[in-house]
């Protein structure tokens, strides 16, 4: 191992920086696949993991057709997956996003839609409402609600960007979807603290949304690139008493296309688009591979943070 392997984390795939075997995590089954619908966002957020924005195209906007031949690969392949997940950016700003939608519940996945709730869901309320109408219980909507203060709240997201965001939250709820909300730990309030200010926000607000429900108010921790983490060796599952097949990589994957590419590709996880050596191939059975914990991600947000972003865990 080179001098350089040895002083730098995360930099060799199998060895931490300490020459340690790294911890990897094995695919158990694929329950949950992703779509990442573009990065592309009407928000240009002060964190956001993806650096989504108005003028981000890292990833272009998928397809109907680009969607569709997964679905057609897990009937084929015959695979365990029952949830779909769609992200973003922010997902309604991608033009086929509604076709999507429809593809992925009239085939009976449980689908849930990662949106900031804003004017262009609200723009697409008729179309939302017959998915409502004809999927309503396979339906998720999972709103970011960074804070239950609105000041918090627009000090990720901007100025102007509370109201919008309540009036899409209320309407979902008054007709009837399912919601979740996805809030954050970066202010440093105890998780109790937490919950019961959102409790407040959702009485207020009649909002029909469980703050002390953990699936119904996610909590997610902060991701810093320049954060000094430790890496996660094969030991550190004992030491912490964490079951890799509780990574989000042993259920789940994330399909994306990368600018200027004809085909679109399988992530490892949902947090990491842009790494090459996460990208396992153009197909799912390609992507059934283990994945290395090579990433200060894969320590702060799943082995240490315990984040998880499907709707089933």
């Amino acid at each position: 191992m080179s001098t350089q392997a040895q002083v730098i984390k995360f930099f060799d795939p199998y060895q931490t920086a300490q020459g340690e075997p790294r911890a990897s995590v094995a695919l158990k089954e694929l329950s949950t696949l992703w779509f990442n619908t573009g990065t592309r966002c009407n928000l240009a957020c002060a964190n956001c993991y993806i650096e989504s924005s108005p003028d981000n195209d890292r990833l272009s906007y998928l397809t109907l057709e680009d969607v569709v031949a997964f679905l057609d690969e897990i009937q084929e392949e015959q695979l365990a997956t029952t949830e779909i997940g769609l992200t973003g950016g922010e997902p309604f700003i991608n033009p086929h996003i509604i076709p999507i939608m429809q593809a992925c519940l009239e085939r009976g996945f449980k689908l849930l839609i990662l949106t900031n709730a804003m004017t262009l869901m609200t723009r697409r309320s008729k179309a939302l409402l017959e998915l409502q109408e004809n999927y309503g219980e396979l339906l998720t909507m999972r709103v970011s609600v960074d804070h239950f203060k609105i000041e918090l709240h627009e000090e990720e997201r901007g100025p102007g960007s509370w109201k919008p965001m309540l009036h899409g939250l209320q309407w979902l709820s008054e007709h009837g979807f399912n919601i979740d909300v996805a809030g954050r730990t970066r202010w440093g309030e105890k998780e109790d603290e937490l919950r019961a200010g959102f409790a407040e926000f959702f009485a207020q607000y009649d909002i029909d949304v469980d703050a002390y429900n953990q699936q119904q108010l996610v909590l997610f921790p902060e991701m810093d690139e320049n954060a000094d983490v430790p890496e996660i060796t094969t030991a550190c599952w004992g030491i912490l008493g964490v079951n890799p097949d509780d990574m989000m990589c042993a259920s789940s994957r994330m399909v994306v296309k990368h600018k200027g590419d004809d085909k679109a590709s399988v992530m490892a996880c949902t947090l990491l688009a842009y790494d090459p050596q996460f990208n396992l191939g153009h197909s799912l059975k390609e992507a059934s591979q283990s994945v290395q914990l090579n990433h200060r991600h894969c320590a702060k947000f799943c082995v240490l943070g315990g984040g998880s972003c499907s709707v089933s865990d």
